[in-house]
């Protein structure tokens, strides 16, 4: 059995936040008298809140993490079907749940954060075979709370001040980590390929998409009301990023006024519908002063061969074609490509001149 301090050593070893999540449930199960951990999140689409169990651990052996981004949402159970997780969340009170006397089997709920920011809702569930002592209970605190530290500073180094969305950074990172599974018909972990490994092949999974919108004529919002209220703009359509997209899809500000997303979707026209409302509701949002502001939205599938900047290159290529075309428009690039509008060596040189 590994000893407190060596827990916290791996805890905060990581620069992963999505691994977190597994080393507080090894921890826990390895220093409390558990018979199960399970760490749920919310997550949300088109304004419904289902549970995801992203970590799932037995002291006997077994378990699971699950990626967000490959699950059925309309699977999940709803938000409102598990009444305790909600009760703690709400609460953000410990909840325990007894039901063969005082001193039987118990779970306990604790909120996985203190704060309700929507896109950290979670709860830790405890199964135990009897109520936890109060030591076993500050143990729960003090780990959690290193969690908390951690996620918090791996948060921080992602996100673009501005925006609060990821950054371009963290894009890379996500791009090999969680969508490129295998490099040269070997295994590669989270974190472990890097941007140099770019021109290797690698299988991808299938249905990854990337996309990135930009502001049309945003020079010209600078130029006409100052930097200060194009930068409120920003913020507003991150914003609407935020709004429009699933919680578990990955969001950048890219640029100065590019905005990017990750998603992973079963259907192209799913994609395109997704970057469509965003489209619209930066049409229709009151700008204030500023006036009316309109994006150019374009995305691509994740191809075998592509590298971050490569992807990005196809998206673009289809926001230049949204332009040329009087902007205010989403197009794929895998449909233009389909129409005859650009070839693959179209975007091989556009990536190699850049």
């Amino acid at each position: 059995m590994s000893t407190l301090i060596e827990h916290v050593v791996k805890l905060t070893a990581h620069r992963d936040r999505d691994l977190l999540e597994l080393t507080l449930s090894k921890a826990l199960v390895d220093l409390l008298p558990l018979e199960r951990i399970v760490i749920a999140r919310v997550m949300r689409e088109d304004g419904e809140s289902r549970w995801l169990e992203v970590a799932r651990l037995d002291a006997k052996g077994g378990g699971r993490v699950i990626d967000p981004q490959r699950v059925d949402f309309q699977a999940l159970v709803k938000f409102d079907d598990n009444a305790d997780r909600v009760c703690c969340l709400q609460s953000r009170e410990r909840v325990e749940i007894a039901w063969a006397g005082e001193d039987g089997p118990r779970i306990t709920l604790l909120p996985l954060f203190s704060d309700s920011r929507p896109e950290d809702a979670g709860v830790l569930e405890l199964h135990s075979e009897a109520p936890l002592r109060e030591e076993s209970l500050l143990l729960v605190d003090a780990l959690r709370q290193v969690y908390r530290n951690m996620y918090r500073l791996l948060e921080y180094s992602d996100r673009d001040p501005l925006t609060g969305l990821l950054n371009r950074k963290s894009l890379d990172d996500a791009f090999y980590s969680a969508v490129l599974e295998d490099l040269e018909g070997a295994s590669v972990g989270k974190g472990v390929v890097s941007a140099s490994d770019s021109e290797r092949r690698h299988r991808v999974p299938a249905n990854y998409w990337l996309g990135s919108a930009s502001i049309d004529n945003y020079a010209l919002i600078v130029e006409q009301h100052g930097q200060e209220a194009a930068d409120e703009v920003l913020q507003r359509v991150a914003r609407l990023v935020s709004n429009t997209f699933r919680t578990y899809d990955l969001l950048y500000h890219l640029d100065v006024e590019e905005f990017g997303a990750l998603l992973h979707c079963p259907d192209e026209a799913l994609v395109l519908s997704a970057f469509e409302r965003f489209r619209s509701k930066v049409e229709n949002y009151n700008f204030g002063s500023v006036g009316r502001v309109t994006v150019s939205c374009g995305f691509t599938s994740v191809a075998a061969d592509d590298s971050p900047a490569s992807a990005l290159q196809n998206t673009r290529l289809a926001i230049d074609f949204a332009r040329r075309a009087g902007g205010n428009k989403a197009c794929s690039h895998l449909g233009l490509v389909r129409r005859g509008f650009f070839t693959a060596p179209d975007a091989a040189s556009a990536v190699t001149s850049q």
